[in-house]
């Protein structure tokens, strides 16, 4: 089945260096354009474009969108103000995470909730009884995301005025084209930045805009993969990478609860009835948790992707899901799964079992993990308000 084009795809085909595309939810995305190394360093040291139109989005509205979406989600919607967004998950009946992703509060009883994996037929299911309507709008809305230390001397340059007051997880509006730009200051490098959404028809001024604007502070259009570097550095975690979704899994020991994958804190027991809440409020009383997410430092610099973790050597503990080395950490560090409890009560005498290719010939190494807390790179432009000009 041909994958579909984004609008922002002309301007990335432009750009494309290397060939190297894969499929995001139906559409072609790039690893990378040009050099998946230099395009890590444009979100470290400068300002990179990411294209996420693929990202599923759901825009839900009516009068009980709020008690809706909060009944669906783990965390309560109704401390979440108008023109701002926060980091959720959702899951089924049995306290399964279905997925994570984010919900931006666009109006009183007006929000967009944005994800890894398709779910408009659960979501209609579950607004049975709710005076709301769900469309899914990943087609008809463009998003791009720009982060990286002078992507706000990019939006200031691009004449976003007043995008120095957002700050983390807010929302502006702003003049484009004829019509209205959205910004939110949110990301998934774990870096300043911003993502910026708009109608179908405007990506390409957009684009052009912020190219423009750009070109005095080493603007770069990214792939996945550079990005996938520094989500990793910040501890974030994707779906059917880090943990499989209660959906898509084909084997029951495959799904996990919140607490199981590091999304403990978004749980709020105090808030109304949500999805899954007695099931993971009962694991947690009942201690009958079976595995954990943990943030690994390893010896050496060959990263540990898909690798097993041992304990002392001999006994099976768990799986990386996420592993590279990082170079601004100047650490080799990895997210792992782990089998309780190992990570809770056997926390020392991890390791991990590397292969590693040495003149045709795959070499195995057992290297010394330590449990080291996420995020493994913690910038504080991430948070400054105003951000710094570069």
């Amino acid at each position: 089945m041909p994958r579909l084009e984004t609008p922002f795809h002309p301007r990335l085909t432009a750009l494309d260096e290397v060939n190297d595309w894969y499929n995001w939810a139906g559409y072609k995305a790039p690893h990378s354009l040009f050099d998946e190394e230099l395009e890590y360093f444009a979100i470290r040291s400068t300002a990179a474009l990411f294209d996420i139109s693929p990202m599923v989005k759901y825009r839900i509205a009516g009068p009980d969108a709020e008690r809706y979406v909060n009944r669906l989600t783990l965390r309560d919607v109704r401390k979440l103000g108008i023109n701002r967004v926060h980091y959720t998950a959702w899951c089924d009946d049995h306290g399964h995470v279905l997925d994570d992703g984010t919900l931006f509060r666009l109006g009183e009883q007006d929000f967009r909730l944005c994800c890894q994996e398709r779910h408009l037929p659960w979501l209609l299911d579950s607004a049975i009884g709710f005076s709301v309507e769900i469309r899914e709008e990943t087609e008809e809305i463009a998003g791009v995301a720009l982060q990286g230390p002078t992507s706000h001397a990019v939006l200031k340059e691009a004449g976003f005025a007043g995008a120095e007051l957002l700050r983390p997880f807010e929302i502006g509006t702003f003049a484009h084209d004829g019509g209205t730009v959205t910004i939110s200051r949110t990301g998934f490098s774990g870096d300043l930045g911003y993502e910026l959404f708009v109608p179908r028809a405007a990506a390409l001024s957009l684009w052009d805009r912020l190219w423009r604007a750009g070109a005095e502070h080493g603007i770069r259009a990214i792939g996945y993969s550079a990005l996938n570097r520094t989500r990793i550095e910040a501890g974030f975690i994707v779906a059917n990478a880090d943990f499989v979704t209660a959906e898509g899994a084909l084997r029951s020991d495959r799904v996990r609860l919140p607490d199981e994958i590091g999304l403990d804190w978004l749980v709020d027991p105090d808030k109304p009835h949500f999805n899954g809440r007695k099931a993971i409020l009962e694991a947690r009383q009942n201690q009958t948790l079976k595995h954990i997410l943990v943030g690994l430092e390893i010896e050496g610099n060959i990263p540990a992707e898909h690798a097993i973790v041992y304990h002392r050597r001999k006994h099976e503990a768990g799986l990386i899901t996420a592993a590279i080395w990082s170079p601004t950490a100047k650490r080799n560090i990895a997210i792992a799964s782990l089998d309780r409890p190992y990570g809770t009560k056997f926390v020392s005498d991890l390791w991990v079992e590397i292969y590693a290719m040495r003149e045709l010939r795959y070499q195995k190494m057992m290297k010394r993990a330590t449990i080291v807390p996420r995020p493994f790179v913690k910038l504080a432009r991430r948070t400054a308000t105003p951000p710094g000009l570069r």
